[in-house]
């Protein structure tokens, strides 16, 4: 019989459709027949036996809800009868980590070709980056970009302005929260130079900024306030002639694979994004930590009705305590606005067979794999430590990938089911969880873990994409780089005047 359905743990009372099964048919299931009662979506769930109202649904061996009425065994398991368990904020009880990460016992001399910087980061690409400390200055940020491009666009990576809305009219938190990643952006590895286009009256001029920014590298980074020059486009392109050629004397160089810092994000999940995508991640996380590298996890929406496990993980008091904060204060985020905290899966992410919260954070949490959490990082926080640290974040990919990259990462590991095009400022690797995506959307798409559905192992699809992501720190450019998707989102919370 054609297996038509996947369970993931022996502990699941669900099982995930491979394909559209039509009600009257017979799947197996572990040598178990069961009759389908209605018709089941391609990524849905199906009852591997009667549950009882009330009782819980277990998926990825963890509770993902509970049934709103009695199900039978062959039905349909969606939002219209299983409930989410998640509810307020919650207290939590820190116990010392006792589990052993095993170290990887493969391969351990990988190396990539990076670009060492003077204060020992290394980056993967060579890229000169107009940062603007304003909105109000992003045309011209792209204008100058534009001529930078044909004057001096081969003798770097890339030229890029990141623009935004930011910058002014903020006040407090916000206002430093705008700074803080500006200043992460500015210091991201993979920029060789880095011009700050200001306009002069905004609250985050030049003469706020700075101090912020602290210490810089001279050669590496440069100021441009317009509204103190007659002619910014001539002045800001002998600004970018000087950058370009500090950038063009750094060369790659062979480098061992603990000097990799990746982040992580997934957007448009589906039911698969859990069970191939995110879980091929984890191993590729693990694999990074153990060999001395460091990676991050953000989207903090998407860790509710899962944290526990990665607070199980936290090296120490200290480390615990800091998660428990990252959850319980973006909760009141939700609170202070009034809005429920657990209801977050998307229309598309419904469409694509998710049904509650806890079901997307079980399988979002699956790209932290098994390494040991190490560090909490706020916003323009840049990593330090080996392993696996976890970030500031909302769910909105603009805006996590641009934390992740304020955090310092060379590159994020994006998965999804349904497809998005974004890029970030860094490649950005859009893994597909399902081989039809991957086939229908080849411009959008790097790398299938779709793959595993259909009998290649975990371990021979980690090796392979391991070996691709080496490429990529190596100049192997990403589909969003190669079109040119590389933007920023900074996030806000409050009054803008």
């Amino acid at each position: 019989m054609e297996n038509k359905v996947i369970m993931i743990s022996d502990k699941d009372s669900v099982a995930v459709a491979l394909s559209e099964i039509k009600a009257g048919e017979v799947v197996n299931v572990n040598g178990n027949e069961i009759t389908v009662q209605n018709d089941i979506p391609f990524g849905h769930k199906i009852a591997l036996f009667d549950i009882n109202e009330n009782e819980n649904i277990i998926k990825y061996g963890h509770p993902i809800g509970h049934a709103r009425c009695d199900i039978k065994q062959g039905e349909h398991i969606h939002v219209h009868n299983l409930k989410t368990n998640l509810d307020g904020v919650l207290n939590y009880e820190y116990k010392k980590n006792e589990q052993v990460f095993e170290p990887f016992k493969g391969k351990t001399d990988y190396t990539f070709e990076g670009y060492v910087r003077k204060d020992g980061k290394v980056g993967i690409r060579n890229e000169v980056w107009i940062v603007p400390t304003v909105g109000c200055v992003n045309t011209t940020a792209k204008i100058l970009e534009e001529q930078a491009k044909k004057m001096f666009g081969d003798q770097v990576d890339d030229i890029c302005a990141f623009t935004h809305n930011m910058g002014c009219s903020q006040l407090t938190k916000d206002h430093e929260r705008t700074q803080h990643i500006l200043k992460g952006i500015i210091n991201n590895p993979n920029a060789g130079a880095v011009l700050v286009l200001s306009l002069g009256c905004e609250n985050n001029n030049l003469e706020v900024f700075k101090p912020v920014l602290g210490d810089y590298d001279q050669d590496r980074v440069k100021f441009l306030i317009t509204q103190d020059v007659e002619d910014e486009y001539e002045a800001g392109m002998d600004i970018m002639k000087e950058l370009v050629e500090y950038a063009s004397t750094c060369k790659r160089e062979t480098v061992s694979a603990d000097k990799l810092v990746m982040g992580f994000k997934c957007g448009g999940s589906d039911a698969f994004s859990g069970i191939t995508a995110n879980a091929l991640c984890g191993r590729i996380n693990d694999r990074v930590v153990s060999l001395g590298g460091s990676t991050v996890l953000t989207e903090v929406p998407e860790m509710f009705g899962a944290e526990t496990l990665l607070m199980e993980r936290a090296v120490d008091r200290e480390t615990f305590d800091e998660t428990v904060d990252l959850i319980n204060n973006f909760k009141n985020y939700f609170t202070k606005y009034d809005q429920t905290i657990y209801e977050n899966p998307s229309p598309g992410n419904k469409k694509g067979g998710i049904s509650s919260l806890e079901e997307k954070s079980l399988g979002c949490t699956q790209k932290g794999g098994h390494a040991p959490v190490v560090g909490v990082l706020n916003y323009g926080e840049r990593v330090e430590k080996c392993g696996l640290n976890l970030l500031i974040g909302p769910g909105n990919d603009q805006v996590s990938c641009t934390n992740l990259v304020a955090s310092g990462v060379q590159m994020v590991l994006f998965t999804t089911g349904r497809g998005n095009p974004f890029g970030s400022p860094v490649p950005t690797v859009k893994i597909s969880s399902n081989s039809k995506l991957y086939e229908r959307k080849t411009n959008w798409i790097d790398f299938n873990a779709g793959q595993i559905l259909e009998g290649k192992t975990f371990e021979t699809v980690t090796d392979e994409f391991f070996r691709y992501l080496l490429d990529v720190a190596s100049g192997k450019k990403t589909k969003n780089e190669e079109r040119g998707y590389k933007e920023i989102s900074v996030f806000r919370d409050g009054v803008i005047l």
